[in-house]
């Protein structure tokens, strides 16, 4: 499984620049972001229950939720997690049970606490993506899902050279560019509990996928994951 160093991308650095876009988040990707975060939303709530929204930022999914669920979020950015606090107080979202300032390699969760995890545009922006995968796996439910909004690296051609060319000016910014989709694939194949159920090309220009990832355990998974996967 391809890893990728803790130099490429450290937690002080992505800590450092959401602090830096959380002013200006909500202006810069609210709108470009909305068709992924409804999508997000739609895909969590089929599975109901307790939600974790690993990544959380500024808060701009929770009033999007169902008041049936209950919600949980999470952000390595306190200043970014300020701004959700006080979005969850303006708009009295009593259906949000907790914020927390963590770290998503390192949830301070006990084992299967949560019936899905959302983390929308978080994994490529993550020091070790795939042991950030693992944790979410841990505190998931079985029966559960992880829906993911995140960026897929193109495998050839000008986009990928452009990709490369942006690359060391991106992690400055607390992203990677380069992040194939055969990452997401390989980590489902290695963590046996747990199958890719859906992958779908999200806006802008479809450079981002909605994935779904199941996790076996549950009564209900094989009927309800092979009629989703055939819809």
């Amino acid at each position: 499984m391809p890893q990728t160093s803790r130099s490429d991308l450290d937690k002080e650095t992505i800590a450092k620049a959401y602090g830096r876009w959380a002013p200006v988040y909500d202006l810069v990707f609210g709108a470009i972001f909305e068709h992924g975060r409804h999508a997000a939303i739609a895909a969590a709530e089929r599975i109901g229950g307790r939600i974790l929204e690993v990544g959380i930022g500024t808060g701009l999914s929770l009033p999007y939720y169902s008041p049936d669920v209950r919600l949980t979020g999470v952000d390595i950015s306190e200043p970014m997690l300020r701004k959700a606090q006080q979005r969850v107080a303006e708009l009295g979202l009593n259906n949000v049970d907790a914020l927390a300032v963590m770290d998503a390699e390192h949830l301070d969760f006990p084992d299967t606490s949560f019936d899905v995890i959302v983390a929308q545009y978080v994994i490529t922006t993550v020091p070790n993506p795939e042991a950030t995968l693992d944790e979410f796996a841990r505190v998931l439910r079985p029966g559960g899902e992880i829906v993911l909004v995140s960026r897929v690296g193109a495998e050839a051609g000008l986009r990928r050279a452009l990709e490369r060319w942006f690359a060391p000016a991106a992690r400055k910014l607390g992203w990677r560019t380069e992040f194939s989709f055969k990452r997401y694939a390989s980590w489902a194949k290695t963590t046996h509990n747990v199958q890719l159920v859906e992958r779908r090309t999200m806006p802008p220009f479809g450079h981002f996928s909605l994935i779904r990832f199941a996790k076996a355990g549950g009564t209900a998974l094989t009927r309800q994951t092979a009629a989703r996967a055939a819809g």
